[in-house]
């Protein structure tokens, strides 16, 4: 076998404690998995490891440390960043941990780190409840919630982190333990979206809430109908304070609709129907498709087709939003025209933004936590995506993100000089140059002090992902 055995055997752990290792043949940049909008990025492991329990974790990490060997962890699949969540070491797969226990006295779940939000949504169904998690098919459940964890459900009940009741963490020198606000305050403000710098969470406890039929689904519109769009979206925003609903409103090119830019929602409402008047302007647009319907959670979340070519490349980047308003909508729009004439090549292209409202007081619902640092003010995670298929071109999309970028956060200041670092980009969407300082800010001294305390060897930053200093 590979040489992570003979290094296990050397150190004396049971060769069969890898349930299985084997090479991972992948792409220097990002490919696109099965779910909109959401990718991993790979690389060409030397060797996967797929551990079956914590204590294989704790086994691994301190053979990792000890030979300072950079390795990975991936979990369900959710970050977009090349080698976030791969390594051309070894990579650590979650995929053993699949388990979903509810418990109905505590009114909780414990989930494992290896599930995407599918997975635990169906599971539990049948008990007609539900947890805060992910509105996009096949989305991971330990990136999405250690990086702070927007839903359909977070209007009423916050952030995925602001739910969870307990971690269950292996520690750097193997050891495990499990988090809680009593036991450990400073190590569970820490987890909440400081990542993998402590350790690899195996398990999440999440608080659940009833969970009955929704209301909701995609319409598709034409370029004629994108100005009455944007118009019902800030109406929306302005207008709808029901804690109940949500949407997201997407502009983008698509070469496999005509090559021209068009516009979508996704509506959605916590209940089989919503009352008058919510979804009314969406609903009289002209569209060019809508399957909207009362349907289940679990059925909402699949109602659009996510599958893609694993060879298709991304790249996520984020624009913090206070408000959505008319201008800024317009410069979306205007930035979907532009890019569509400057990235038109021999490589397949989709270039999305996604803008994704929610209500001001999203951040009353949970503690503190590393994302965002601050909840005086809540800014709303609005999305730019660029896909394409020819790695040709991977220095063009790059810079096309940055630059997008950094003139939809000038319109979203409306001419404003705004400090970067002041304001939190959302981490799970913020492009791989992002300074930390604008991913926890205020939170850093804190989070370095616990990298001190709980990773004084500094196994972690042989891992990707978004690094505390040291």
């Amino acid at each position: 076998m590979c040489h992570l055995v003979a290094v296990l055997a050397f150190l004396g752990v049971a060769a069969t404690l890898v349930t299985a290792v084997e090479t991972s043949s992948a792409y220097s940049r990002s490919t696109i998995s099965t779910c909109q909008g959401i990718a991993n990025a790979v690389s060409s492991a030397s060797s996967v490891y797929y551990p079956g329990t914590s204590e294989d974790v704790g086994i691994i990490l301190q053979i990792l440390g000890e030979n300072r060997t950079p390795f990975a962890i991936k979990g369900g699949g959710h970050i977009m960043n090349p080698g976030f969540s791969s390594t051309t070491g070894v990579q650590i797969s979650m995929s053993r941990f699949r388990h979903v226990d509810y418990d109905p006295s505590s009114q909780t779940a414990t989930i494992g780190a290896g599930l995407v939000w599918d997975d635990v949504y169906s599971a539990l169904d049948r008990y007609n409840v539900n947890v805060v998690g992910g509105r996009n098919s096949g989305v991971g459940v330990a990136g999405l919630a250690l990086g702070g964890g927007y839903s359909w459900l977070t209007n009423q009940y916050g952030l995925v982190l602001d739910t969870i009741q307990m971690f269950q963490l292996v520690l750097p020198d193997g050891s495990v333990t499990n988090v809680t606000q009593s036991s450990d305050p400073d190590l569970f403000f820490g987890l909440k979206g400081g990542y993998n710098n402590f350790g690899v969470v195996t398990a999440f406890t999440l608080q659940t809430h009833p969970q009955g039929q929704v209301w909701g689904g995609t319409i598709i519109y034409p370029n004629s109908s994108i100005k009455d769009v944007s118009a019902a979206t800030v109406a929306f925003t302005t207008n709808v304070t029901d804690p109940k609903a949500a949407i997201i409103t997407y502009y983008g090119y698509d070469e496999g609709n005509a090559s021209f830019i068009i516009a979508s929602v996704d509506i959605f409402y916590d209940a089989p129907t919503p009352p008058d008047r919510i979804f009314d302007d969406f609903l009289a647009i002209p569209s060019l498709e809508s399957n909207v319907q009362t349907r289940s959670f679990l059925s909402l979340v699949q109602a659009v087709t996510t599958a893609m070519p694993a060879t298709f490349r991304g790249y996520f980047d984020t624009v913090p939003l206070a408000d959505v308003t008319s201008d800024f909508l317009d410069a979306v729009v205007a930035e979907s025209e532009y890019w569509s004439k400057q990235l038109v090549s021999d490589s397949e292209l989709l270039i999305v933004y996604g803008i994704e409202p929610f209500l001001p007081d999203i951040l009353t619902h949970g503690g503190p936590s590393a994302y965002p640092w601050t909840r005086a003010q809540r800014y709303q995670p609005t999305n730019v995506i660029f896909i394409w298929s020819n790695p040709a071109y991977d220095d063009d999309f790059a810079n096309a993100a940055i630059q997008t970028t950094a003139r939809l956060k000038s319109a979203a200041a409306q001419g404003a000089n705004v400090d970067d670092a002041g304001i939190p980009s959302y981490p799970n969407y913020a492009f791989e140059t992002t300074p930390v300082s604008q991913i926890w800010g205020s939170a850093l001294p804190t989070l370095t002090y616990l990298k001190q305390v709980y990773d004084p060897d500094n196994v972690m930053s042989l891992a990707g992902g978004w690094k505390v200093p040291t």
